[in-house]
């Protein structure tokens, strides 16, 4: 005893008189340790076997590329997850759920006390709908996969409602492809055909144009040269036999007046028209002499060979005229050719624009029609099933065996603080070093004579200390 004694200030300087006295301490109170951990563990025993019992049903739907290679047909431009998640709020949203509810029974008890939603809000927490990742191939992971899992009491229903949930899934996924490859050809047709319209109205503003200026645009631009002498040589050639027909008439007719005034008559008629009034009164005159003067056959010839002249003289009078009217217009328009060039240079320009605007959009609707046939033949990107709805035979929930081992834990961790805090709070004095720590001296030690049970209880402590001494 009086070695153990001298050894004790070394062991509380150390600390390791606590760990010493630990087993004793523990032994002492037992009842603080056992008691937390017996209710504890009855307690988890109870709540394990009183917790609903819930079984889980799985399914696995996987995505699927599509048939044909994305330059030939390509694929509706979204991602898959988000595709998934647009799904999974449509197949849990709140009428397809009562839905499912009310066809397969579900949650009786709830539906009686609890209001709809509580209940839908209970499904769709038991509900799960995750995406599986591949790390295969290039641009790392990727969705390859989407697994479904529903929890309920009684494992039929789990099943049939995990059906449910699958064929929704898969409906619901062609539906959206097949209505987004629809909505891009419709897109696509509706822009071909308005750039189709715009090339065609500038086409035709083209060909007016062109048509409206052909003179101008013909020519160059250069001066156009006028040749009016043709008309003035005939002109002059028909005057000048009139006057010869003119002094003919004169030496054949014995009436000088009646000649005077034919000649009067033709020269007005060359001069003016035969609207003119000097000309309708030369016509008068002449008339008059006529019926007075007795008419010869050759000069009635003469006189209609006068006519005749002065109606071709009238004739090329307004050709030509015609004709300067015409070269007055077409310097006109030489003179706006240069802006009319530059016109139709920009209609041509907006033209090409939308010619390469219309080949893209052609070519990308080949595309979209291609993709669109592939989803109406459930060939393109796509969800199918891989691993059915299954009949679940163990439950999920709870798991029973754990719940109780961890109650078991949890019970002796909380028995042993227990002891320990009552241990502090106590303060018992268990070793001499503990009064040498109070500053009093150890005047002496009762030996206490061990036998039986009480020296089997701290044989394991004395050889602890001894060791450590």
């Amino acid at each position: 005893m009086t070695e153990l004694t001298q050894l004790e200030p070394d062991q509380k300087a150390s600390g390791a008189w606590f760990l010493n006295h630990l087993p004793a301490i523990l032994w002492h109170r037992r009842y603080c340790v056992v008691i937390p951990f017996i209710l504890v563990l009855v307690g988890a025993a109870v709540v394990a076997y009183t917790l609903p019992t819930l079984y889980r049903s799985t399914a696995t739907l996987l995505v699927e590329s599509a048939d044909l290679p994305a330059d030939i047909a390509q694929t509706p431009q979204s991602d898959i997850e988000d595709r998934i998640a647009k799904i999974r709020e449509q197949v849990l949203s709140r009428g397809e759920l009562i839905g499912l509810i009310q066809q397969n029974g579900l949650y009786g008890d709830e539906r009686r006390s609890k209001p709809m939603s509580y209940v839908v809000d209970k499904m769709r927490h038991a509900t799960t709908v995750g995406a599986l990742d591949g790390d295969i191939g290039k641009g790392g992971k990727n969705v390859i996969a989407v697994s479904l899992s529903f929890d309920y009491p009684e494992p039929a229903k789990a099943q049939a409602v995990m059906q449910g949930y699958v064929s929704d899934f898969l409906r619901k996924d062609s539906d959206e492809t097949q209505d987004q490859a629809d909505v891009t050809v419709r897109f696509l047709q509706d822009e071909a055909t308005k750039l189709q319209s715009q090339i065609q109205d500038i086409e035709s503003r083209i060909t007016t144009l062109k048509s409206e200026n052909g003179a101008a645009l013909a020519g160059g631009g250069g001066p156009m040269l006028m040749d009016t002498g043709s008309f003035t040589a005939q002109i002059s050639s028909l005057e000048e036999q009139n006057r010869q027909l003119l002094a003919q008439s004169q030496t054949q007719t014995k009436d000088s007046d009646l000649a005077a005034a034919e000649a009067a008559l033709a020269k007005a008629r060359a001069t003016y028209s035969d609207s003119h009034p000097d000309v309708i009164q030369a016509r008068a005159r002449v008339e008059e002499l006529k019926r007075s003067t007795p008419k010869s056959d050759s000069g009635s010839t003469i006189v209609q060979q006068i006519q005749a002249n002065n109606a071709a003289i009238a004739q090329l009078r307004g050709e030509r005229d015609q004709a300067i009217a015409k070269a007055n217009a077409a310097a006109a328009g030489q003179a706006r050719a240069p802006a009319i060039l530059e016109q139709a240079s920009q209609l041509e320009n907006q033209a090409n624009t939308f010619r390469d605007q219309y080949r893209v959009v052609a070519a990308n609707l080949l595309k979209a029609q291609g993709t669109a046939r592939l989803a109406s033949e459930q060939r393109g990107e796509r969800l199918s099933l891989v691993e059915p709805a299954n009949l679940p035979d163990q439950p999920q929930w709870p798991n029973r065996p754990l719940l109780i081992a961890a109650g078991a834990l949890v019970g002796l961790v909380l028995g042993i603080l227990l002891a320990l805090a009552v241990e502090l709070l106590n303060r018992p004095m268990r070793s001499p070093g503990q009064i040498e720590g109070l500053g009093l001296p150890v005047l002496g030690l009762v030996p206490v004579f061990e036998t039986g049970e009480r020296k089997q209880r701290f044989r394991l402590m004395r050889k602890r200390e001894a060791s450590i001494a």
